[in-house]
């Protein structure tokens, strides 16, 4: 009982951890839209910006990334046990893709450029990073969950007896 523990909080906390470099990460790829300022009031610079998709595509991309291999490494390192891992890829992946989402709206890293106003009294800024499609968030804990499932799938498959039920003659 004390390995399966175990084998689940690591994996719960390594993945939560790699939330950190993955949210900088994020912050340091994703472009921001322009906000300007007219009269100490934000508004978005331009409706039809596609840095706001970008951003979701960058978080969809890294998480994604991140569990293809945390899923991959899981089922090789997990031979014993699997059941609590894999439990610990899922509740891991969701603690993995928030951290990510507070890292990357926290912290700017990365250079933000904005362009300069040909209007005077208008001032533009760099908004902040925001993920406005809210979905992106499962991509780490479905993909880790996933290729773990095929490749125990693809193993369980390999090493059945029913594949081949009849000795050769």
């Amino acid at each position: 009982m004390t390995r399966e523990v175990r084998a689940f909080a690591i994996t719960v906390l390594s993945l939560a951890a790699l939330g950190i470099p993955a949210g900088l990460l994020w912050s340091a790829l994703s472009p921001r839209p322009p906000y300007r300022l007219v009269e100490e009031t934000p508004a978005l610079a331009d409706p039809s910006t596609q840095a706001l998709i970008a951003a979701d595509g960058w978080f969809a991309t890294i998480t994604g990334a991140l569990g293809l291999v945390c899923g991959t490494l899981a089922w090789f390192l997990s031979r014993r046990v699997q059941l609590p891992v894999l439990a610990g890829l899922f509740l891991g992946g969701v603690a993995g893709a928030f951290v990510t989402l507070w890292a990357g709206t926290s912290f700017t890293v990365g250079v933000v450029a904005v362009e300069a106003s040909g209007v005077p009294g208008i001032t533009f800024v760099a908004g902040p990073l925001a993920l406005t499609a809210k979905g992106v968030l499962v991509s780490w804990p479905l993909l880790a969950v996933g290729v773990f499932g095929f490749l125990e799938g693809m193993h369980g498959y390999r090493e059945s007896p029913l594949r081949r039920p009849h000795p050769p003659a």
